[in-house]
């Protein structure tokens, strides 16, 4: 059966998350609900947090006041995180297994061979704390009846592994893994294989959405205007395929109507530099709502 349409959620840490369910809920305000409409969801990194959210049977409007009124304490993409970690240090191994990488799965394994290594820097601890983490956002612990797809990484082979009902993996555990940030975060584990974010791929994985009709892509980072700030993570090189562009291209290419929708410039002026920081996201989802009213009058879908 073809689905009609795919709903396209991109890496984006907390304050990519917070625009994305902006976005959502202005869309619906203006009469496309996608928590509705989408017959797919794919979530990426932290899109894989708002997949879960807009899959749970909460309306548009409720997602949104849940994150207008959290504490900021409480609402970061990856965090808490050990205060020994130094982000700077981070991107810059970031950046040096990209520069050295010579193929996507070259960067990929280096990638999650960099999230093992890191594994013993964080502690035993982390695992635990960022799973209950990960747990106490979801409004529900179950998967949801409708197809849902979230993205992670093998850590050991730096190969795709994807998740969705069927896989015999519990939500919080996918999500835990989908989001789980090489150096930042421990890898998460399920039945022995360590897993990584699914944002090393790619900062959107949009190629997931083959053989739909539509195809709506969320995305906070991969098409901004302007160069990201050094080190950003949905900066990683991408390797030809692995940028949003050119997996549009291949879906238009096979007849599915694609639309893009990324930060405009109010947005990203409320989303800042540091898409991990939780201070970011109630203005980046407010700005969320405004620009999600204002793309409805598009043509989104076909």
């Amino acid at each position: 059966m073809v689905q009609e349409i795919a709903l396209v959620l991109g890496g984006g840490g907390a304050a990519g998350n917070a625009w994305q369910i902006g976005v959502i809920a202005g869309l619906a305000e203006a009469g496309l609900d996608l928590t509705q409409a989408a017959d797919l969801v794919i979530g990426t990194s932290s899109g894989s947090t708002t997949a879960a959210q807009v899959r749970s049977g909460m309306s548009a409007a409720d997602l949104l006041a849940a994150v207008l009124s959290e504490p900021t304490q409480n609402a970061g993409g990856n965090r808490p995180r050990p205060s020994s970690v130094s982000m700077d240090t981070v991107f810059e191994r970031m950046r040096a297994i990209g520069a050295a990488a010579t193929s996507a799965t070259d960067l990929q394994r280096a990638m999650g061979a960099f999230g093992l290594e890191s594994d013993a820097a964080l502690g035993p601890a982390a695992a635990a704390q960022r799973r209950a983490l990960v747990a106490a956002r979801l409004p529900r612990p179950d998967w949801p009846d409708r197809p849902t797809i979230l993205v992670a990484l093998n850590a050991h082979t730096g190969e795709l592994a994807t998740f969705d009902r069927d896989s015999g993996v519990d939500l919080v555990d996918a999500v835990t893994a989908a989001t789980a940030l090489p150096g930042v975060v421990p890898t998460h584990v399920i039945n022995g294989v360590h897993y990584i974010n699914g944002g090393v791929r790619s900062a959107d994985n949009a190629d997931l959405a083959a053989g739909c009709a539509n195809v709506v892509v969320l995305s906070p980072f991969s098409e901004r205007s302007g160069p990201l700030p050094l080190g950003q993570f949905e900066g990683l090189r991408r390797f030809p395929g692995a940028d949003l562009a050119s997996q549009v291209t291949t879906l238009r290419e096979q007849g599915s109507h694609v639309q893009v929708i990324t930060p405009d410039a109010e947005c990203r002026a409320a989303m800042g530099t540091n898409q991990m920081d939780p201070a970011t996201r109630i203005p980046a989802a407010r700005a969320g709502f405004v620009q999600g009213k204002r793309e409805a009058t598009q043509a989104l879908l076909h």
